[in-house]
């Protein structure tokens, strides 16, 4: 049954990129396309300043494997779908999408905690699906094997596997630690896991992300949904001093043109100046900065994040 407007899908390939329109993409974009979806190749081989800057307007957001979409449209090979996860809508090579089957709540989720794994065939096997990245929900089916893990995977297809190692210890829980998200610690260290991943405009993966998908991927493996766009995010939680942030509190500053860049805020460097990290536009990367007194009016908003789900 091939799929059409009206209904849910579920994305096939492990990083699906949102198009605003099918012509969007242009022939240095044909490797985000296939399946599998070879974005750590893609953005290799962009420029910093097509990262940055070449994408807007054309690229919305990005989408993991086994996110549940609403296909809105259909044309020539495409489909147009809203993600509520995201609370945006985009396009997609219709063959990077499948059906949902029966089963495919089973298992219990856990979250890929390695920057990228692959899922294979079998223990060792074949890869199955490539550049399965941070942040991705994985269902384990059934029990471990010699350190290998079976996963569900999207539509009718036999469960795939993965190294144990490159999953949270701990199933995806429905509401947060408390105690462990106002320490905000480990948002910090998730942040550090980042450094240096390629800025691109709408990413929310480990090949390749933008500032607030940063902070969407980050908290999202903490188990808090955020806004995933910057002017629904600097409204969420609550208003912090800049004196009273913690590590893990999001601060928002004047960046690469843009007023309300959100960064993590770090612990305290050793010349006690605050640091903050964040996806660049400007150095073309996640990186760590410190936060100077001259740069203080620079600070457009300052938020503490919910800690229930």
């Amino acid at each position: 049954m091939p799929i059409a407007p009206g209904q849910p899908a579920l994305i096939a390939v492990a990083v699906a990129t949102l198009w605003a329109q099918p012509s969007a993409p242009g022939p240095e974009d044909r490797l985000a396309l296939g399946v599998p979806s070879a974005i750590r190749e893609w953005v290799a081989r962009l420029t910093n300043d097509i990262r940055a800057n070449g994408l807007k307007g054309r690229v919305r957001t990005q989408c993991l494997l086994g996110t549940r979409v609403e296909v809105l449209q259909i044309a020539d090979g495409w489909a147009e779908v809203a993600c509520p996860q995201q609370s945006t809508s985009g396009w997609v090579p219709l063959d990077q999408l499948v059906h949902p089957a029966e089963g495919d709540t089973d298992g219990v989720e856990h979250f890929v905690s390695a920057t990228a794994t692959a899922v294979r065939e079998e223990p060792g096997g074949d890869v199955a699906i490539p550049g399965v990245t941070l942040g991705t929900r994985l269902r384990v089916v059934g029990a471990p094997y010699r350190g290998w893990v079976p996963v569900g995977l999207p539509g009718p297809r036999q469960p795939g596997w993965v190294p144990q190692r490159d999953l949270a210890n701990e199933p995806v829980a429905e509401t947060p630690s408390t105690a462990l998200i106002a320490a905000g610690l480990d948002a910090v260290k998730l942040a550090q896991q980042l450094l240096e991943i390629p800025y691109l405009h709408g990413g929310v993966s480990a090949y390749g992300i933008d500032a607030p998908g940063l902070v969407w991927i980050v908290y999202r493996q903490l188990g808090i949904d955020v806004p995933r766009f910057n002017e629904e995010l600097i409204e969420t939680g609550e208003a912090v001093e800049f004196e009273d942030l913690h590590p893990g509190d999001l601060v928002f500053i004047e960046h690469g043109g843009d007023p309300r860049t959100p960064a993590i805020m770090a612990e305290r460097s050793q010349s006690d100046l605050p640091e903050v990290i964040f996806s660049s536009s400007v150095y073309g990367k996640v990186v760590v900065e410190s936060i100077k007194d001259s740069e203080l009016a620079g600070i457009t908003a300052c938020r503490r994040l919910p800690v229930q789900a």
